[in-house]
């Protein structure tokens, strides 16, 4: 297993980052690495920090302003070569066609729901850190 898990939270709101941290814990599974977040509250710290690579999953704000955590979605699925998973946050339910316009992998709602996050977070490192590991 390896020694943790790159999650980039990006949102303009530190209550949402601050929220994402405390719902996923030290680790979101047992069967998981401890997680290291990376927060950016701006697109251009999103899109630097995937260029610098080492990123397991991005969490990404759909409320944030002013670029949106589903049009910036779209746009590293579009620009990274290998973007790593997607968790979106939605202000609503009913947001959830746009969450798979922007290509997201996952989506929870906004606020953010500790159960429901963590083990949305838990499906997309799995997949990922055993996608890396072959």
């Amino acid at each position: 297993m390896r020694a943790t898990a790159r999650v980039l939270v990006y949102s303009d709101d530190a209550g949402t980052r601050e929220q994402v941290r405390l719902a996923a814990g030290r680790r979101p599974a047992a069967d998981l690495p401890p997680v290291e977040f990376l927060e950016c509250a701006t697109l251009p710290a999103v899109l630097s920090e995937l260029d610098a690579g080492g990123i397991d999953v991005c969490v990404l704000d759909g409320e944030a302003v002013p670029a949106g955590g589903m049009g910036v979605c779209r746009q590293i699925k579009d620009e990274i070569f290998r973007c790593p998973p997607v968790l979106l946050l939605m202000g609503r339910p009913q947001d959830a066609w746009l969450a798979t316009w922007s290509r997201a992998d996952a989506a929870v709602t906004l606020p953010v729901d500790p159960g429901e996050f963590a083990d949305a977070l838990a499906a997309l490192l799995r997949s990922r850190l055993s996608s890396t590991a072959a």
